[in-house]
């Protein structure tokens, strides 16, 4: 198996679609390589195609105030999003997209070995699960991929857009906190 050092530098050269073409960096993730709790978002962001890490814009922000609230330090998870690739104008990720990326993140949890992952928004819930339903719906509960636990919550940019969405998030983050020991 790829350890996910490995599998981070050989994203780097991907070229499995057309996003590929427009990106300053490719963003495959980063954290602990033996994470207990790994999180997934949907895509890089402008600042996150700049820096080249993942969740480090606006919404990163916030998830660094979500991380410190319930107890979990950036350091001891690991980060990585649906696709490595920016699209253009921060577009929701095409299908096409979203398979070609796919095999990456299949690397990326497979070699992180997570006991829990926690999906950051609709596109990383619905890909990780397989299914085509609602975040409301997804949200508030564990599922299972594998022998991984998952739970579904709202992304933080969206947080950012619905300042009401903070305190369901923030029962989800708990039931994090819960499984985590905190």
């Amino acid at each position: 198996m790829l350890k996910i050092e490995e599998i981070n530098q050989k994203t780097l050269q991907c070229e499995r679609c057309s996003l590929r073409n427009g990106v300053k960096q490719v963003v495959p993730g980063e954290g602990n390589p033996k994470a207990h709790l790994m999180l997934i978002g949907e895509g890089p962001g402008q600042e996150e195609d700049e820096k080249g890490r993942p969740f480090v814009g606006t919404a990163g922000k916030l998830l660094d105030k979500i991380l410190e609230a319930s107890q979990l330090k950036r350091e001891e998870i690991y980060i990585a999003n649906v696709i490595k690739c920016r699209p253009p104008r921060n577009r929701t990720p095409q299908t096409n997209e979203i398979e070609s990326c796919k095999p990456w993140l299949d690397l990326q949890i497979a070699a992180i070995s997570p006991d829990l992952i926690v999906c950051l928004g609709l596109t990383a819930a619905r890909t990780i699960l397989g299914v085509n339903d609602s975040l409301q719906n997804l949200r508030g509960r564990w599922h299972q991929f594998g022998e991984i636990k998952v739970l579904c919550t709202y992304h933080p940019a969206a947080l950012l857009r619905d300042p009401k969405l903070k305190v369901p998030t923030w029962a989800d983050f708990k039931m994090v906190m819960q499984e985590c020991g905190k």
